[in-house]
């Protein structure tokens, strides 16, 4: 049982004939009418158990975009239900008004929306549906959590789709849709035509030059149908922020952009998140339902606080590639991480495969290192420096082992590792 604000108003109102008659019986006599009030308007209340709440929602939705929980309650007793509905979700589900004042007469439904706008990505689960259910006069209420379970899916934001025109452009150029030609070891061969000064002689078709005459040239294009195995790390050094998310959102960023423009080259993406074993997997899957399958298959992935375990990244890529590929490796250029985990299993990829590491930088360091107005920040500064060029040394012993190092803020690692793998497919190395 639960007292409303008018029956505080009621009794508060009750005050004022006791101070004009201040008698006992006159005290007594107003606080049984009170209670007789509210006790009659208790009885006369529907009952809260009488009532089936169910909600419907969405499959899913993109992070930032709105949603709506659509509540129905049922009343399967015998008189009309006056209500204060409260539709709870879990707080990252951005539930907005919630509370909803409806009448439902017996044996009859009505329905309540509540808008969702999510700010975390990943499963957002609904709580209890209180109802809370008023007499006629409005000062006592029975009030009961029900469950009524539902569940929204919040996938990736994909906001870095923005920078996917472009480099299809420079996609359909490489691939020789466009006006350039692309010519290179390692690639397609496309056609012939005339040499022309600055052309590379070793791209002289030798036979088709005695045959005409003429030097002839020959000109490439991008090979398809290749492998392009992404790896995301789940481990603790993607949990930590960036900004405003974490590192896990910039690297699943990065690969929804390199899935998308990888997919539109012809080549064969599979993705899988690894932190001390396998989180996600997503293979097998091309075409237009690449880009759904990802997203439902990262959306959610959470960064767990555990140790990354390389030997388990290279056996799952050892599993899932028997032929040379593009392995990228979004994980923290984290100099304990890279030299005591990383270097010693690294080889292993790089004899086999054409390995990119692309790690999110954090946004904040390179504002500390400028940043030398008080003896604090010269020493925040110096520290920050420091952590550069450490981990410009990690960089470089990765590079003399073959692997594509990228480093970027995490605005800027999605087209960053898109250019890289745009510059690998034109250089022939995939």
């Amino acid at each position: 049982m639960a007292l409303t604000r008018r029956a505080v108003l009621v009794a508060a109102a009750g005050v004022l004939p006791v101070l004009l008659v201040p008698r006992t019986t006159t005290v007594v006599a107003w606080a049984a009418l009170l209670v007789l009030a509210v006790v009659l308007d208790l009885v006369l209340a529907a009952s809260p158990r009488a009532l089936r709440p169910a909600r419907e929602v969405p499959h899913s939705v993109r992070l930032g975009e709105p949603a709506t929980s659509t509540l129905t309650v049922v009343n399967t007793g015998t008189r009309t239900a006056r209500l204060l509905v409260r539709d709870a979700w879990v707080p990252s589900a951005g539930a907005e008004r919630n509370r909803h004042r409806l009448t439902v007469p017996a044996g009859e439904a009505r329905r309540v929306r509540t808008g969702l706008r999510p700010t975390r990505r990943g499963d957002r689960e609904a709580d209890l549906v209180t109802l809370r259910c008023h007499g006629p006069l409005g000062l006592a209420a029975r009030q009961r959590s029900l469950p009524a379970p539902a569940r929204l899916r919040v996938l990736p934001a994909f906001s870095s789709r923005r920078h996917l025109p472009s480099r299809l452009a420079r996609l359909r150029e490489m691939d020789g849709r466009a006006a350039v030609q692309v010519r290179g070891e390692g690639t397609e061969f496309d056609s012939l035509r005339e040499y022309v000064i600055g052309d590379d002689v070793r791209s002289i078709d030798w036979r088709a030059t005695a045959r005409g005459g003429d030097v002839v040239v020959r000109t490439w294009r991008p090979e398809r149908d290749r492998r392009v195995l992404i790896v995301l790390d789940s481990s603790r050094l993607s949990a930590a922020r960036l900004g405003e998310a974490t590192r896990l959102e910039a690297q699943i960023e990065a690969a929804l952009l390199l899935a998308a423009l990888a997919s539109r080259a012809g080549d064969r993406v599979d993705v899988v998140a690894v932190d001390s074993t396998v989180r996600a997997r997503v293979s097998g899957v091309q075409g237009p339902r690449l880009m759904s399958a990802l997203a439902e298959g990262l959306a959610p992935v959470e960064a767990s606080l555990v140790q990354m375990s390389w030997p388990t990244v290279t056996q799952t890529v050892r599993d899932a590639l028997s032929q040379r590929s593009l392995v990228v490796l979004l994980t923290a250029l984290d100099t304990a991480a890279v030299l005591s985990d990383l270097l010693p299993v690294v080889g292993a990829m790089t004899r086999d495969h054409q390995v990119v590491l692309a790690s999110a930088a954090d946004p904040e360091a390179e504002e500390i290192r400028r940043r030398r107005g008080t003896s604090e920040e010269v020493f925040d500064a110096a520290a920050a420096e420091r952590a550069a060029l450490e981990r410009a040394a990690a960089a470089a012993r990765l590079r003399r082992r073959g692997v594509e190092v990228v480093e970027a803020t995490p605005d800027d690692l999605p087209p960053t590792l898109a250019d890289t793998y745009l510059a690998l497919k034109a250089a022939g190395r995939l």
